[in-house]
């Protein structure tokens, strides 16, 4: 393995672009070398904020930065195909933001152009990369909690927003499922498969896109996955998988950084707790860091496959609900 500095550049300023640049801090063999955005300005500010030397007026200036080992996009889910191959076609590198793209053509497309190019490629859905969730993961292959009969999990809130915003603009490729609902179905496909059958329906706003939705997984052995998503309504997001010798709950924003409440039939309970540095974003970017001093185009924690399974997913759920996205469903 090469032991040397990646150089990380951030494609966009908006608030997810800010907490990476925050969990880079304490990356290892890493450094915050640049970042673009369509306005100096903001380019300015952002690089005051976090100590980039490098600051750019447009993303292309930002590509073409021969410095640049990878590139973080922080851009909306409708510019992610677009951001990313631009990413590629300079040569560079990328982890962008989740949904990799807006369908399963568009990952797709992604997945060829970095296997041609034999430059690294990931999703950014940092979840994968919590040890809450990989200890969760551990825990139900080891048949701690029996054979698993059912995973609820939800993730809700009350969007402040208006129709214009990309939580409800369907020319932004707007929706709960894609926004919020991807962590939920993240979660069963992660633990559990493929499913056997989907079934899914949603609450559309009068753009298209769904409000909230709810969205069911039926596995082998009568197992269900039951999942929610909402802009609507504030609801606890919890998760909790239900087996035949007892569960496991994730509580307090259960995608992020926080405990496993272990539970035995008897009511007995043991809680397992982790070691963070961050914010958790630090745990994907490290991956990405390892994996190019490694030589690796992919994760093996978070693969193409992954992403492409996720996207045909949320395929399936989106056209049992009628949603469509007219610039990319087509």
């Amino acid at each position: 393995m090469e032991n040397r500095k990646i150089k990380w550049g951030i494609l966009g300023t908006g608030r997810i672009a800010g907490v990476l640049a925050t969990a880079l801090q304490v990356v290892e063999n890493s450094e915050l070398y640049a970042v673009g955005s369509r306005s100096q300005e903001k380019a300015h500010e952002f690089a005051n904020q976090f100590n980039i030397p490098k600051r750019y007026g447009s993303y292309k200036e930002l590509v073409s930065d021969s410095e640049v080992d990878v590139i973080y996009i922080a851009t909306p889910h409708n510019l992610h195909l677009e951001n990313a191959l631009l990413c590629m076609d300079h040569g560079k590198h990328v982890l962008c933001e989740k949904p990799l793209a807006v369908n399963s053509k568009e990952v797709e497309l992604l997945i060829a152009n970095a296997k041609e190019k034999n430059l690294f490629l990931m999703e950014a859905m940092w979840s994968r990369f919590l040890p809450r969730i990989i200890k969760t993961k551990e825990l139900i292959d080891s048949g701690v909690i029996g054979e698993i009969k059912l995973l609820t999990a939800s993730f809700c809130f009350k969007s402040p927003h208006g129709s214009e915003h990309r939580h409800f603009n369907l020319d932004l490729c707007g929706g709960s499922i894609l926004d919020i609902g991807i962590y939920n179905i993240f979660l069963s496909l992660l633990l559990f498969g493929e499913p056997k059958q989907i079934s899914a329906i949603a609450g559309l706003s009068s753009q298209g896109g769904d409000n909230s939705a709810s969205y069911t997984f039926k596995y082998e052995n009568d197992m269900l996955a039951v999942m929610h998503s909402s802009f609507m309504v504030d609801a606890p997001i919890v998760a909790e998988i239900h087996g035949t010798n007892g569960k496991l709950i994730l509580e307090n924003k259960w995608f992020n950084l926080g405990n496993i409440r272990l539970i035995s039939p008897d009511g007995r309970e043991e809680i397992f707790e982790f070691d963070v540095k961050s914010n958790g974003y630090e745990f994907e970017a490290q991956e990405v860091v390892d994996c190019l001093l490694a030589g690796k185009i992919q994760s093996d924690l978070w693969s193409w496959n992954n992403s492409l399974q996720l996207a045909k997913t949320m395929d399936a759920i989106r056209k049992e609900c009628g949603i469509i996205y007219p610039n990319h469903d087509n």
